[in-house]
């Protein structure tokens, strides 16, 4: 089986590292902090959606985006695993679904730079592949990283991915869009940035309220 994760919120607590790094952005830019706690509502769709949704109503125009940008990556860049860390859990189930043989990929909408840093921080030599937001490449919930996972695992492999049970794992609405644009089986995490109740109001089928139940969603 190929078991793809989304990767904040699902497999780490990035929210204070992200937080701290984009009120330094928007200080070094004039523009009001926010509260640590404020920013779980501000996340999912990359750091550019990130920022603007932080920035004052009135001033969320591309040019004050990318100004705080320039500030945001260089700071996030050497400062991504002060706070951030795996969810309780995680490290024993990914070591469980690697010994039984599946394989493994992180589909993120995090830059790559800092994707590919962060996820060989906490989880050395576990993902097969890793893919964050990519230049070209529209981000989730357009279903194109999903495809470039297959197809990487495929070519590798010689093999079809229809001919392989995929399932995909992720905390947000964004992931779940995203499963459902790839067509693929989506199951939430209810530990994320996303409020349970909030995924339950969404009719979502499958809901995991720790990550040792994702292994029974990943028996093939």
């Amino acid at each position: 089986m190929i078991c793809i994760f989304d990767l904040d919120g699902t497999l780490l607590n990035t929210i204070d590292d992200l937080g701290y790094a984009c009120n330094y952005s928007l200080k070094h830019t004039g523009f009001p902090t926010h509260p640590i706690s404020a920013y779980p509502r501000m996340v999912g769709n990359g750091i550019n959606n990130l920022i603007r949704r932080a920035l004052p109503e009135g001033a969320r125009t591309e040019e004050n985006v990318l100004r705080a940008r320039e500030y945001f990556v260089p700071y996030y860049n050497a400062h991504n695993t002060d706070y951030t860390r795996p969810y309780e859990g995680i490290e024993e189930v990914l070591a469980s679904l690697k010994a039984q043989g599946h394989r493994l990929a992180v589909a993120s909408n995090k830059y790559q730079q800092a994707t590919e840093k962060i996820v060989a921080h906490f989880f050395p030599d576990v993902f097969d592949i890793v893919l964050g937001e990519r230049e070209g490449v529209e981000r989730k919930p357009d279903p194109q990283i999903v495809f470039d996972i297959l197809s990487h695992l495929s070519d590798r492999e010689s093999e079809r991915p229809a001919d392989t049970s995929i399932i995909y794992i992720g905390d947000s609405l964004v992931d779940r869009d995203t499963a459902k644009n790839a067509g693929v089986p989506f199951v939430a995490c209810s530990w994320g940035f996303v409020p349970r109740q909030q995924l339950v109001d969404e009719k979502i089928a499958h809901i995991v309220d720790k990550p040792s139940d994702i292994l029974l969603c990943c028996k093939a």
